[in-house]
């Protein structure tokens, strides 16, 4: 299934988007009704807050006593330490158990208010974050009946805009008519979402595109760390870090929309005990890629052999290249990153060649085979660059 992470601040039209997916067919999992659930007359949940706070906040029919759960619950950091202790445990139980429920090509969208602050993102395919600008959410608010005053503090007390960024793969603008942002979940739902499940599903990527090189981007560092989160948290142990390389992990550097990762790893073993893992995170093996091509200084094949994955996701493209840390195509990747950051001419160069080879190719596979001899050429000079200033590549 494809798991969908959903959330905005409060105000921001985060259920209309919910209401649309559903509409559209997702299965929806709110965590605000699940924690209703958990502490519903006669559950455990509610039976261990009253054990913890006392019986003054039940109401006279049994129900929690939400107002009288708040005034002891947020009295002091440990009390609201024991609140969530007793009730997130219940909460991931039943959001599991629903998540296991639905059927195994579902869209399955959870609607999770603090996803951003409890860090949550790194669990979903996808996150889509809504978004009104502060003024607008304080009006839907106060015609909502809130006071005005406790509208801004309640915004201001949640994640700030850019913390959310940090976290969405997909960020709805919802400052004009309804209409506008239907439109965009429908667009969201048939061009993303629908071929994105089909891709994790059948372990398949989307047609690559021509090599056409973009503008830099200042997402694309934003992206990479985002990317990296769920490659780590697909790896579990097995991961030791991941490293944005490539083109686009140099500033301003003209590059194909491409986020290329490096997934370190203990062997080959690992890397192939995780495949599966990854898979399900979104980032299916390509099994006809299994090395990398070997440089003069070590010319052993066997010793440039890695695991290659891409992404399923048609809205963002992602070479995953999972590599033995210490190998040889492990430290040429992150010395040519860090190469190209710190030497202006090198970058010239390199930009030239890739310019000159993207308007002449029309396929990815041409364009990466006309490009592979400037490296073995411009290696010497890297390791020189590493030699004169003391580089050495990242580890775990």
């Amino acid at each position: 299934m494809l798991r969908v992470g959903l959330s905005g601040g409060i105000g921001s039209g985060k259920s209309t988007v919910a209401a649309r997916l559903v509409e559209l067919g997702a299965v929806l999992i709110d965590a605000d009704r699940l924690a209703r659930e958990v502490v519903e007359p006669g559950s455990r949940g509610l039976a261990e807050l009253v054990e913890r706070f006392g019986p003054e906040i039940r109401t006279a029919d049994g129900a929690l006593d939400r107002p009288a759960l708040a005034r002891v619950a947020f009295a002091d950091e440990q009390a609201r330490a024991d609140l969530n202790a007793i009730t997130h445990p219940k909460i991931g139980e039943l959001t599991a158990q629903r998540m296991a429920e639905a059927p195994a090509d579902a869209i399955v969208v959870h609607d999770v208010p603090l996803l951003v602050e409890n860090d949550y993102a790194a669990n979903y395919h996808l996150v889509i974050i809504v978004d009104a600008p502060e003024e607008e959410r304080v009006r839907r608010l106060t015609a909502r009946g809130l006071d005005a005053a406790d509208a801004r503090a309640r915004i201001r007390a949640q994640a700030t805009d850019e913390q959310r960024r940090e976290a969405a793969d997909v960020w709805l603008d919802n400052t004009g008519p309804v209409e506008d942002l239907v439109t965009a979940v429908d667009r969201l739902w048939f061009d993303r979402l629908v071929p994105y499940e089909r891709g994790v599903r059948e372990r398949q990527r989307p047609p690559r595109k021509p090599p056409v090189l973009a503008d830099p981007d200042p997402e694309w560092p934003r992206t990479a760390r985002r990317l990296g989160a769920r490659v780590l948290r697909a790896a579990g142990e097995a991961g030791l870090r991941v490293e944005h390389v490539g083109s686009t992990s140099v500033p301003g550097f003209p590059a194909k929309d491409i986020i290329d990762l490096q997934l370190s790893v203990r062997s080959l073993a690992d890397a192939d005990a995780i495949a599966e893992a990854l898979a399900d995170a979104g980032f299916p093996a390509d099994h006809g890629i299994q090395r990398d091509n070997p440089h003069p200084f070590d010319p052993e094949p066997a010793h440039w052999s890695k695991r290659y994955h891409n992404s399923a996701d048609p809205g963002r493209p992602v070479n995953l290249h999972v590599r033995v840390q210490g190998g040889p195509g492990w430290w040429v990747a992150l010395l040519l990153r860090d190469w190209l950051r710190a030497d202006p001419e090198a970058r010239a160069d390199y930009l030239a060649v890739k310019r000159e080879l993207s308007a002449r190719h029309d396929t990815p596979e041409a364009y990466a085979a006309a490009k592979d001899p400037w490296f073995p050429a411009a290696l010497p000079k890297a390791q020189e660059w590493a030699d004169r200033t003391g580089w050495a590549p990242p580890r775990d």
